[in-house]
């Protein structure tokens, strides 16, 4: 088999057992660590645990819903793909080493255009030492992509439950610059390229996941639907309310620009965007905050209300995140 398929062969031409042979030799060189027993190509991967706990998390990516081709090339979905699945395990305090991908096509798809993704997908995965295990092939309507992936976390894994009255509440990682590429992209420009480049491909704080845990935050999650929604989903789950306090939000210049070009609130982009994959955590008042984390707010008793996400003190009558339905 040549080393790659004809620059206009489509995956109809490719066919399906070619085209997981090209896939699997794109990522078995890729971090695979002593741990993998068995990889691509077998009825099931093998993986050998040592130590710990094994953090499992899984995702769909779908086209027109979380992505267009004319948006991002193929290798930026995958680099997209790939970075909010391993920021679900950063957000348990663990570290992503193994996923498996389930990848459904048009058969008239370029074949070209799979294995970009593929190549951008295990770039990303590399970034933290993790590798591409196993996966499925299928034929769709429109292009699907399902994404679960294992890790494991030495110290006891963070959940959204533990945030605690009197808590701080803290932010790690740039917020609110993709929300601002997609706001440019909808209205069919392409700069500021800053912000546009943070849409295409997410930069997650990979290492703050584990350290905050080693610090000893109390509640954590990924910032994927928007700042003020996951606040909420820690507010709920904990039982609390919590108050973001927009003096410790970074709202960058590019945003500032913008804002003022489309005639919205820069600050909205903070506090209702999402898919930048930052982490929002809580911690004891006397915790010192890990380096790179702000203090964003606080963590109080709930009111009449029940558990609730305030601004400044105050109801927030803006979009707060993505909702999927």
């Amino acid at each position: 088999m040549s080393d790659a398929p004809a620059p206009d062969a489509t995956l109809a031409d490719l066919g399906e057992f070619a085209l997981i042979d090209h896939v699997a030799r794109l990522v078995r060189d890729i971090a695979p660590g002593d741990e993998v027993l068995v990889g691509p190509g077998d009825d099931a991967a093998v993986l050998r645990v040592r130590k710990g706990h094994v953090v499992v998390s899984t995702d769909l990516v779908v086209e027109g819903r979380h992505f267009r081709k004319d948006w991002a090339d193929a290798a930026d979905v995958g680099h997209r793909a790939a970075a909010q699945n391993l920021s679900d395990i950063n957000a348990m305090g663990g570290r992503a080493q193994w996923l498996t991908v389930g990848f459904a096509a048009p058969p008239t798809l370029e074949a070209r255009w799979a294995l970009d993704f593929v190549r951008g997908f295990a770039e990303e995965c590399a970034l933290v030492g993790a590798g591409v295990v196993g996966g499925d092939v299928t034929t769709s309507e429109k292009i699907t992509i399902a994404v679960t992936v294992i890790g494991a976390c030495t110290v006891s894994p963070v959940l959204r439950s533990g945030a605690r009255p009197g808590d701080v509440v803290a932010l790690c990682g740039r917020q609110g610059w993709s929300a601002g590429g997609l706001a440019v992209l909808g209205r069919g420009f392409r700069s500021p390229r800053v912000l546009v480049d943070a849409y295409r491909r997410p930069q997650p704080p990979y290492d703050a996941g584990p350290v905050a845990a080693e610090a000893g935050a109390t509640a954590m999650i990924d910032v994927s639907d928007g700042l003020l929604a996951d606040a909420g989903h820690v507010a709920r789950a904990s039982g609390v309310a919590i108050d973001v306090e927009t003096s410790g939000l970074d709202v960058p210049e590019p945003l500032v620009a913008v804002a003022g070009a489309t005639g919205a609130d820069p600050l909205s982009f903070v506090l209702g965007g999402g898919e930048d994959h930052p982490l929002l955590a809580s911690f004891a008042p006397d915790v010192p905050l890990p380096e790179g984390w702000r203090r964003i707010g606080t963590v109080t008793d709930p009111g009449p209300d029940g558990p609730v996400v305030t601004v400044d003190g105050a109801p927030y009558d803006g979009p707060t995140g993505w909702t999927h339905f």
